[in-house]
C-alpha cells in the first residue's frame, strides 16, 4: 500500500528533520542572564527547572554562572555539539551570532528577539541577511518576535511563559506569544492539556506549514490548533494542511477579519494579510475548520478527537422540558443545522416507552418527571433512526429529575451509537456531578443547548471540508484537449505583452476564452465603417458594434456599445457616431475601431467568472451574479484555483442565483453540469497564465437553452513584471504527460487524475505485492496473492495527490474500452530536504516486458525536473528483484542501522551525498 499512499510507507518512516528542535540534547542560551523580570532570566529557569533529558548550556562571556549554572563565553565552547541555540539579543547582533551557529554546525535556533520585518526597511534588511547566513548552513529558524516553544510531554520548556501546562494531545501554535501566554494561564482552570506549544513570531523561516507537518506525524498530538494572523507561504501552508487534516483535525482562530483588525495584524506582523474571504474559501479546500471564538478552539479540538463525525446534518434534540428544546432548535437551524424527521417506526417504538403526553415529534420532548432509564431507552431507540445524524441529550433539573443517574445511563452511548452524541446538563451544582460523569465518558456537556448546536454545526462545517473536497463526480472536464490551446494562448498572451500593453481587447480575451473551450460569441474586428457592415452582413443581423480599444475598459461609459442593430446601414452610422462619442468623452486614441457580435436573445441569468490576485494566496476564481448590479448584490463564492467539479459544485451551492439556476417559477434549469465545466476550463487558463493579472466574463448568460458568454476583460501584468505570482494549489503538471508505443499498442504515461480512481481500485486490486515488503519493485517469486479491496482513504491520498509533495505516474493502455491503468508510480519530496523517495509497480502481466523500467525512467526525469538532488527507496533484503532492479537503473545499495531493510539511491545533482 506504501506504493502510492506515502503514509503507509512503513518503510520509509525514519526521524523527522525537527525532532532535533523538539527533541533536543542540548540547548545553548545566548543572552542568559540573572536579571529579575528579564526574558533571559525566565527563559533560563524554564529550561533547568523543567528536565527534558539534555544538557543546557547558558552562554555569557560577562557571567562565570547564571543561576548556578556554569556559563561558556561562546557557543563553540560548549562541551558537546549544540542542537538548539535560543537567541536573546538585540536585533543588530543576532546576524553575527546566526554565522556562529552556522560554524558551529547548530541545526535550530529559536529567535526570541524583536525588531525585524515588523519595525520596517532597516529591520527588513536584517531579517534577509540573517535568512540568507542561515541558509547557507542549513540552519532552520523559528521567530524571530516569538515566545519560544514547549513540549508539556517531554518537560522541554524553551519559553519565556510562566508556567509549564499539563500534558495533553492538543498542539497549540500562535504567531502571538501573548496569545500563547494567556491561553496558557487560561487552560490551567479548564484543564486543557497539551503536546506542543509552539510560538511561531514573525516566520523568518519555519512557519506553519513547517509545524502542521512535525505535527501531523507526532504521536502525542491528536489535533492541531492555530492563531494565525498572516497565513505565511499559501501553497505550503495549504499542502501541509490537506495532508495532515486526513488523519487529524486542524482547528484555526484568524486574527484580523475586519479591516481595522487586518491592519493592526499588518503592522504586528510586517506582512500582508490578504482578502478574508479568501482565507475562508483557502481553509476549505485544505479541509481546515475556522471558529469564530478562542473558546470554540480547544472545544473543537476536544471534541473532534472524542466524538465520531456526523455522516450530515441532522439532528435529534430529546429534552425534558420544551423550551430548552425550542431555543436548542432555532440555534441549530441558524447555523445551518436541520432538526431531524423521525422514521415512523421511531415513533411507535417511542409510544411504547414515553407517557402519551410526549412531544410525538423532534424535539423529542420527554417531559419533566423522565427518569433515567426514560432518558437510555429513548436515546437508544433514536439511535437506531436512520434520519438522524447526531443527538442532543438536553437535562434541566426538575424536583423529580436525578442529573447524576440519568447522566450515568448515557455514558455507554458515547461512542456505540456511530454517531456525535452531545449534551447539555443546564443548571449549576445540581447537575454538575452529572455533566463531570458525561465529559469522563466522552460525551461533550455544556452549560446551555446553543452551545452544543453551534458545536454539532462546526462538526459538519469540518466533515463538509474534508469529503466534499475528496467526493467524486462523474463530470469530464476533457482538460486534455487543452495542450494546444495552452501553447496558442501562450503566444497570444506574449505578443501582447511585448508591445507593453496590459489590458487586452474584446477580441483578444475572447480569442483566449475560446482557446479554453469557453462558450463566446462571434466577433468581429472592423477599421472602417464599410468593413462593420459588411461583418454585420457575415454574422447575420440583429448586431451588436462595441468599442474595440486597448486603453478603454468600460464602453458603456464612453457610448461605446451599439446594440440591436438590424441593417448594414445602421451598422455604418453607429460606427461615425461611436468615434464621435469615444473621441469626445475619452480621447481619439481610445477608438482603434469597433467589434461586431450577434445580437444574442437567450433568455436567462447573467452571471459572472472572474479572477483576482490575492496579496496571500494569489490568484482567486470569483462565481456569482453578474451584470451592472453585481456590487450591489454581491452574490458571489471564491476558490482557489485550480478548481475540480467538486469545488465549482460548492461554489454554485454558496450562492443565491443558484436557487434560480436550478429552475423556478416554471423555467426550465441551466445545465449545471456545463456551467461547471465553464468555472473548471476558466480556472485552468487562470492558473495556466500567471501573467493574467485580473479577468471577468460578465456578463456570462446561462439559460435553458445553453449558456454564451457577452462581454469579457483581461488584463495581463505590465512586461516589466518578472516574478509572476504564482497559484497557492499547483495546477497539474501537464509537461509530465508522454504517449508512446509499447508491444504493438500505444500507452500514456502521464501524472494522475482525480477520475482515475475507479481505474486505480481496479489497479489494486490486480496488483501482488512481495512478501515482506511493501516498496517498489517487479513482482518476485512467492508474491502474496492480490488484494482485493483497498480502503477509499488510500484511494484518496492517490488520486487526489498534491503534486507540491508527490507526483503519481500512472500508465494507460490506450486501445482499451475502459480505463485501464497496467502500472503507477511515484517521486514524493523528503520533508525538508531536497531529496524524492520513489516507487513503482507494474502488473503481474505486463511484468519483465520492459514496462517497469519505462515507467521508471519516467519517473526518474520527473525527479530531475523538480529539482531533486537524489532519488531514494527503501527496500527489504529479501526482495532481490528489487534490488536487482534499482541497481540496473544505476542506483547504489547501501545498509542501514536495521538490518532488514536497504537503501537504493541514485545521485542526480553532482553536489549531493551518496
Amino acid at each position: 500500500m506504501a506504493l502510492l499512499d506515502p503514509s503507509q510507507d512503513i518503510l520509509a518512516i525514519g526521524q523527522h528533520p525537527l525532532d532535533t528542535l523538539f527533541k533536543p540534547r542540548s540547548v545553548a542560551v545566548v543572552g542568559a542572564t540573572e536579571r529579575y523580570g528579564s526574558v533571559g532570566r525566565t527563559l533560563l529557569k524554564n529550561l533547568v527547572s523543567s528536565p527534558f533529558g539534555g544538557a543546557v548550556y547558558p552562554v555569557n562571556p560577562k557571567k562565570a554562572q547564571v543561576l548556578g549554572v556554569s556559563t561558556f563565553p561562546s557557543i563553540a565552547a560548549c562541551p558537546t555539539q549544540v542542537d538548539v541555540v535560543i537567541v536573546i539579543l538585540p536585533a543588530k547582533a543576532v546576524p553575527a551570532l546566526v554565522q556562529e551557529c552556522v560554524d558551529c554546525k547548530v541545526s535550530h535556533a529559536i529567535i526570541i528577539s524583536a525588531g525585524f520585518r515588523e519595525v520596517g526597511p532597516e529591520g527588513e534588511a536584517l531579517e534577509e541577511e540573517v535568512k540568507a547566513i542561515a541558509a547557507k548552513g542549513k540552519l532552520r529558524i523559528v521567530g524571530p518576535n516569538c515566545l519560544g516553544l514547549m513540549c508539556p510531554t517531554s518537560g522541554f520548556n524553551a519559553t519565556f511563559a510562566n508556567l509549564m501546562p499539563q500534558a495533553g494531545n492538543v498542539a497549540f501554535v500562535s504567531q502571538s506569544g501573548a496569545m500563547v501566554t494567556s491561553v496558557l494561564d487560561w487552560s490551567v482552570g479548564q484543564k486543557v492539556g497539551f503536546s506542543a506549544v509552539i510560538s511561531v513570531g514573525a516566520m523568518m523561516d519555519l512557519d506553519f506549514a513547517a509545524m502542521i507537518d512535525y505535527l501531523a506525524n507526532d504521536p502525542h498530538t491528536t489535533s492541531i490548533v492555530l492563531y494565525m494572523e498572516t497565513i505565511g507561504n499559501a501553497r505550503h501552508f495549504l499542502s501541509a494542511a490537506r495532508e495532515a487534516s486526513l488523519t487529524k483535525p486542524i482547528i484555526v482562530i484568524k486574527g484580523g477579519k475586519s479591516e481595522a483588525a487586518a491592519q493592526a495584524a499588518a503592522s504586528h506582523t510586517g506582512s500582508l494579510t490578504g482578502s478574508d474571504a479568501v482565507l475562508d474559501a483557502a481553509f476549505k479546500r485544505a479541509g481546515v475548520l475556522r471558529v469564530e471564538d478562542i473558546a470554540d478552539v480547544f472545544e473543537m479540538a476536544d471534541v473532534l478527537s472524542k466524538q465520531p463525525l456526523a455522516n450530515g446534518r441532522r439532528m435529534a434534540i430529546l429534552t425534558n422540558a420544551g423550551g430548552p428544546g425550542v431555543l436548542a432548535c432555532d440555534a441549530l437551524v441558524k447555523n445551518g443545522g436541520v432538526l431531524a424527521e423521525l422514521e415512523p417506526s421511531t415513533i411507535e417504538k417511542l409510544n411504547k416507552v414515553l407517557p402519551a403526553a410526549w412531544s410525538h415529534g423532534n424535539p423529542i420532548d420527554i417531559l419533566g418527571d423522565a427518569t433515567a432509564r426514560t432518558y437510555e431507552n429513548s436515546l437508544a431507540i433514536l439511535a437506531e433512526d436512520k434520519n438522524c445524524d447526531g443527538y442532543l441529550v438536553v437535562l434541566t433539573p426538575q424536583a423529580m429529575t436525578a442529573p447524576t443517574d440519568c447522566a450515568m445511563a448515557l455514558k455507554k452511548y458515547a461512542t456505540s451509537t456511530g454517531k456525535p452524541v452531545l449534551s447539555s446538563w443546564m443548571g449549576g451544582p445540581d447537575v454538575e456531578e452529572g455533566a463531570k460523569a458525561l465529559r469522563d465518558s466522552g460525551i461533550p456537556c455544556y452549560r446551555y443547548p446553543d452551545m452544543a448546536c453551534r458545536t454539532f454545526n462546526y462538526m459538519n462545517e469540518y466533515r463538509n471540508n474534508l469529503e466534499t473536497n475528496f467526493e467524486r463526480i462523474d463530470m469530464q472536464s476533457r482538460l486534455g484537449e487543452l495542450q494546444g490551446a495552452r501553447e496558442e494562448a501562450t503566444k497570444l498572451i506574449n505578443d501582447i505583452r511585448k508591445t507593453g500593453r496590459t489590458l487586452m481587447t474584446e477580441a483578444e480575451s475572447k480569442k483566449l476564452l475560446k482557446l479554453y473551450g469557453l462558450p463566446v460569441t462571434a466577433c468581429e474586428v472592423a477599421q472602417s465603417p464599410k468593413e462593420a457592415g459588411e461583418a454585420a452582413q457575415k454574422i447575420g443581423f440583429p448586431v451588436v458594434v462595441k468599442l474595440n480599444s486597448t486603453t478603454i475598459t468600460h464602453k458603456f461609459d464612453v457610448g461605446g456599445v451599439k446594440l440591436n442593430l438590424r441593417s448594414k446601414e445602421e451598422v455604418e452610422k453607429a460606427f461615425v457616431e461611436m468615434k464621435e462619442s469615444v473621441s469626445r468623452l475619452a480621447s481619439p486614441e481610445g477608438f482603434e475601431g469597433v467589434t461586431v457580435q450577434p445580437m444574442i436573445s437567450l433568455k436567462g441569468y447573467e452571471i459572472i467568472l472572474g479572477s483576482s490576485l490575492d496579496p496571500q494566496l494569489g490568484p482567486v476564481v470569483l462565481f456569482g451574479m453578474g451584470g451592472s448590479l453585481v456590487e450591489v448584490f454581491k452574490d458571489s463564492a471564491l476558490g482557489l484555483p485550480p478548481l475540480t467539479a467538486n469545488l465549482a459544485t460548492k461554489m454554485l451551492h454558496q450562492t443565491k442565483i443558484y436557487t434560480a439556476l436550478k429552475g423556478i417559477r416554471g423555467m426550465k434549469g441551466v445545465d449545471t453540469d456545463k456551467l461547471k465545466e465553464i468555472m473548471v476550463r476558466f480556472s485552468v487558463m487562470v492558473v495556466e497564465h500567471p501573467e493574467i493579472m485580473e479577468s471577468d466574463i460578465n456578463p456570462l448568460i446561462a439559460g435553458p437553452d445553453g449558456i454564451v458568454s457577452l462581454d469579457s476583460r483581461v488584463l495581463l501584468h505590465p512586461p516589466e513584471v518578472k516574478n509572476l505570482p504564482q497559484p497557492a494549489i499547483r495546477p497539474y503538471p501537464y509537461q509530465y504527460t508522454k504517449t508512446t508505443e509499447f508491444n504493438g499498442s500505444k500507452i500514456t504515461v502521464r501524472p494522475i487524475l482525480h477520475e482515475d480512481e475507479a481505474a486505480m481500485a481496479a489497479f489494486y486490486s490486480q496488483a501482488v505485492w512481495p512478501k515482506g515488503c511493501d516498496t517498489a519493485s517487479p513482482v518476485s517469486k512467492g508474491a502474496a496473492a492480490p488484494r482485493e479491496e483497498i480502503d477509499r482513504k488510500h484511494l484518496v491520498r492517490t488520486c487526489f495527490t498534491d503534486f507540491d509533495r508527490s507526483i503519481v505516474l500512472v500508465v494507460e493502455k490506450m486501445d482499451c474500452a475502459t480505463k485501464t491503468i497496467i502500472a503507477a508510480g511515484r517521486c514524493t519530496r523528503v520533508q525538508m530536504s531536497e531529496d524524492m523517495t520513489y516507487a513503482l509497480q507494474v502488473l503481474p502481466k505486463y511484468a519483465k516486458t520492459g514496462l517497469g523500467r519505462i515507467l521508471a525512467q519516467e519517473l526518474l526525469n520527473v525527479a530531475t525536473a523538480e529539482g531533486a538532488a537524489a532519488v531514494k527507496a527503501n527496500i527489504h533484503v529479501s526482495n532481490t528483484a528489487a534490488l536487482t532492479f534499482t541497481k540496473s537503473l544505476g542506483f547504489t545499495i547501501k545498509k542501514t542501522s536495521d538490518s532488514n531493510l536497504l537503501q537504493a539511491k541514485k545521485v542526480l545533482k553532482p553536489s549531493a551525498k551518496l
